[in-house]
Parts: structure tokens; C-alpha cells; sequence
């Protein structure tokens, strides 16, 4: 939940709760890049107290070597991020170290697999699965792409490919459209407000319509968690309306990170986190959504 209003009218923000799920070899820049933009991230550009987003870090060693050889610390166990998984509202994945990972059949494979189940058991509540770089072919491992549009790490598209294709063989599921994207975003569910292009991405032909203002500001995480036919919608789509983002090498997360932004938050607090760190923040494509 990002806004509630309390009886006395006055708007208070809660965090988005989000679980990073780290592992031994994973790049360091596929987990710092993201945290960077939500850390940064404000419901209120204005207010330094309206912290967007609350980030927890999951990993099997209470220590993680990525790697370039600099340490992590977790807060939680995977054990207990199981335990507790229902309660985040977003699951990120960095890449890294994947032969060894998939190889041996490590976290988070499971982890991914878990959040997807719990989705679809519940779809009233939004709920989004995102990779960076090399760990979409963890989500490939772990089944969540069937019938999804996905994306990673120009050099690993090939390998993303093969393994999707076995893993719908394996699982007799659908096939996954990969392609070469800054990022990849899977059931989109904006369906408030006015009906026009939707001011979060940049969606190919460009039509050069005006956003609709109606769209952005945090309430629309809110509504889009209680709104009946928002609820029903989501059901229908895939993995229970599961938002799963796929992103391109190390750098894209930060392009993802800020679409995340712009999706929970607000597109202006998205471009606030940009100019603040002098990025320039470059848009992917959005598929597969009740609005597009």
C-alpha cells in the first residue's frame, strides 16, 4: 500500500515493501543500481519524509561476495523471506553467477516460484516480479515467463531463448516472446482514469498524445489494490496479474527501477529520482496489459 487517507482527510504515505533476493557471485550493480532508485525515490518529491519504497534483503549467508569481490549484508534468510513472502509487494532478482545457480538448482529459484504461486492464489492484491540483466533466466528456470514477453542481457538472449523453449517442454506450457529491450513489463494494469496513453513508458508507434493526469500520483497503487473490476481483470491475466519485469544488461536496471517508480508512485517522482541522479532515464516497451 503507498497512500492511505486517515478519517481527518490528511494523505499519509506508506512505503512499497520490497525484497531483494541476493546471491553468492551476484553484480554488484544489478542490486546496487535498483536500490539507489528506490532508496532515492519520495511519494512527495518535496517531502524527504515520504520515503516511497522500504527494502529488505534476503540471502542464504548473512554475508554476499558479489561478483567484483565487494560484501553484502542481508537482514533475513531465504527460510524466512518464504515465511514472510506474501507481505512484499515487490521481488526483485539481480543476475549473476547463473550457470552455477540454476546448475545446482539454488535460491532464489524457489523463491521466484513461490511469489508467482502466491499471486495466483491471491490476485486482489498488486503485486510485481522484476530481474535485472542475467537473473531473468532464473524466472525462465522457475516457469514465470510461459506465455510472458521477456528480455536480459544482449549476450544471454540465445541462452534466454533455449532455456525458455526447454522449460515449456518440461512444464507443457506456453512459449515466451523474448526480445531485446531496455526493460520488458508483462500485465500492465493502469486501467484508471481517462482513457489515453498511458504516461509510464514510451509505446511503440508513437502516437504523441498528451498523458493523462488522471493516471499518476500514488492513489493509483491504492485503488488498483481494492477496486472490485480492477480485481476481477487481474485474476484473468497471467500468474494472477503478477506485473513481471524483465531488464537488459546492468545498466537497464536502473531504467526498470524507475519505471517501478513511476508505476507505484508517480511519473514525477520517477523524473525527480533521474534529475537527482543525473540519469537519463531510458524508456522500454510494456506488453501484454488491459490498457495497451
Amino acid at each position: 500500500m503507498s497512500a492511505i487517507i486517515p478519517e481527518d482527510g490528511e494523505v499519509a504515505f506508506e512505503p512499497v515493501k520490497v525484497l531483494f533476493a541476493l546471491h553468492q557471485g551476484l553484480d554488484a550493480l544489478d542490486f546496487i543500481g535498483p536500490l539507489e532508485v528506490l532508496s532515492t525515490a519520495r511519494h512527495d518529491p518535496k517531502d524527504s519524509g515520504s520515503r516511497a519504497f522500504e527494502c529488505t534483503f534476503a540471502s542464504d549467508d548473512q554475508s554476499i561476495t558479489a561478483n567484483q569481490g565487494v560484501d553484502f549484508r542481508s537482514n533475513i534468510t531465504f527460510k524466512e523471506a518464504h515465511k514472510r513472502l506474501a507481505e512484499f509487494d515487490v521481488l526483485i532478482i539481480p543476475g549473476g553467477n547463473t550457470e552455477f545457480v540454476l546448475k545446482n538448482k539454488l535460491e532464489p529459484l524457489s523463491l521466484v516460484k513461490a511469489y508467482a504461486e502466491i499471486q495466483m492464489k491471491n490476485p486482489s492484491r498488486e503485486r510485481t516480479l522484476m530481474s535485472i540483466c542475467t537473473g531473468s533466466l532464473f524466472l525462465a528456470q522457475a516457469g514465470v515467463l510461459a506465455g510472458l514477453c521477456a528480455t536480459t542481457h544482449p549476450d544471454s538472449i540465445v541462452k534466454l531463448e533455449n532455456l525458455c523453449q526447454s522449460t515449456a517442454q518440461r512444464d507443457l506450457s506456453e512459449r515466451t516472446d523474448v526480445m531485446e529491450e531496455r526493460y520488458v513489463v508483462n500485465n500492465l494494469r493502469f486501467d484508471l482514469g481517462e482513457e489515453d496513453d498511458n504516461p509510464y513508458i514510451r509505446r511503440r508507434p508513437d502516437t504523441g498524445r498528451r498523458p493523462s493526469n488522471a493516471r499518476k500520483g500514488s492513489f493509483s497503487f491504492k485503488q488498483s489494490n481494492s477496486r472490485r473490476e480492477s480485481n476481477a481483470r487481474r485474476a484473468n491475466l497471467k500468474l494472477g496479474g503478477l506485473r513481471v519485469i524483465t531488464s537488459g544488461g546492468v545498466t537497464t536496471g536502473f531504467d526498470a527501477a524507475l519505471y517501478l517508480v513511476s508505476a507505484l508512485v508517480s511519473y514525477e517522482s520517477a523524473n525527480e529520482v533521474a534529475r537527482v541522479m543525473q540519469y537519463e532515464w531510458h524508456k522500454g516497451v510494456v506488453v501484454k496489459g488491459i490498457d495497451v
